[in-house]
C-alpha cells in the first residue's frame, strides 16, 4: 500500500529531507503560491471537496479552472503521480448542507469526472466512489458502469465519505465490499491502516496535524506540532508499522 502524508505546506513538495515520502496537497493550499520549485518526490492532489461543498453548498470552481490549475501543477511542480475529480462527498452534514440527496451527490461526481476526462483525457485524473452504506457504493460502481466506466479496469479508484469512520467495520466492510477495485481512501486514520490497509492500493492522512495540536510532542519547542515535520514524519513511521490485529490477522506488513 502506498501512503501519502497529507501537508498544508506546499514547500515540503520540494524539501530534501522528504525524498521518497509521497504527500498529498489540495488544490485549495496550492492556488495560494505564485512561484513553484520542482518536486523532489510523488505527490498527488486533492480536488479540496469536503470544503468546498461545506463552504458553498456547490462547487464554485469551474472543470476548465481546475483543470488549468492540474497543468500548472504539472509543469511547474511535476512528479504528480494522481489528482482527484471534484468529488461530492455523501455524508449526511454534507447532503444537509448541499439539499441534495445521495443519488445526486453520485450523479454529479460522475458527470463531473466525466467532463474531465473529456477536456483534459492526458491529465491522471481519476474517478471517485461516494455513499453512506454499503449497497450506496456498490449501486454508485454501477452508476459509472451505466456511464459508461467500468471501475475495474481503472488504475484506481477513490473512496470517499468514510474518513470520519474509518477505524470501523462498517469501513472495513465497504472496503472488502469493492474488491477488487484498486482504491485510494481518502483521509484514512492510523486505526484503520491497521485495520484493513492490505486492502488498499494507497491512502492519504493529515490526521497527525490534529494529533500534533492537541497532543505535541513534549521534547518540541513549539506549543503546539500541526504544522511540524518531525511530528508528521514520527506519526507516519507508526502509521505504517502497527503492532495490533488487522481485519485479516496480525500483521505489520503496512
Amino acid at each position: 500500500m502506498k501512503f501519502y502524508l497529507g501537508t498544508d505546506r506546499a514547500n515540503w513538495l520540494w524539501n530534501g529531507q522528504l525524498n521518497n515520502i509521497p504527500l498529498f496537497v489540495s488544490h485549495r493550499t496550492l492556488r495560494r503560491y505564485k512561484n513553484f520549485q520542482p518536486a523532489t518526490t510523488n505527490w498527488s492532489l486533492d480536488s479540496g471537496g469536503f470544503t468546498e461543498l461545506s463552504l458553498h453548498g456547490e462547487w464554485t470552481i469551474r472543470p476548465s479552472e481546475y483543470i488549468a490549475a492540474i497543468r500548472r501543477y504539472q509543469n511547474e511542480i511535476g512528479m504528480l503521480d494522481w489528482a482527484s475529480p471534484q468529488d461530492w462527498m455523501c455524508e449526511p452534514v454534507m447532503l444537509k448542507r448541499t439539499g441534495k440527496n445521495i443519488d445526486m451527490h453520485q450523479w454529479l461526481t460522475i458527470n463531473n469526472f466525466l467532463e474531465l476526462r473529456w477536456q483534459a483525457p492526458d491529465l491522471p485524473i481519476i474517478p471517485a466512489l461516494q455513499g453512506w452504506e454499503r449497497d450506496d457504493y456498490l449501486r454508485h460502481v454501477d452508476y459509472y458502469m451505466k456511464a459508461g466506466i467500468d471501475l475495474t479496469t481503472e488504475p484506481l479508484v477513490g473512496l470517499g465519505s468514510v474518513c470520519r469512520r474509518q477505524a470501523t467495520w462498517e469501513a472495513a466492510e465497504i472496503t472488502q465490499a469493492l474488491q477488487p477495485l484498486k482504491l485510494h481512501a481518502y483521509g484514512a486514520k492510523r486505526d484503520a491502516i491497521g485495520l484493513y490497509g492490505e486492502l488498499l492500493t494507497s491512502c492519504d492522512s493529515m490526521a497527525w496535524s490534529y494529533t500534533g495540536r492537541y497532543s505535541p510532542d513534549p521534547n518540541c519547542p513549539k506549543r503546539a506540532c500541526a504544522h511540524c515535520l518531525h511530528f508528521a514524519l514520527d506519526w507516519r513511521e507508526k502509521a505504517l508499522n502497527p503492532e495490533r490485529p488487522t481485519l485479516w490477522g496480525t500483521s505489520n506488513a503496512h
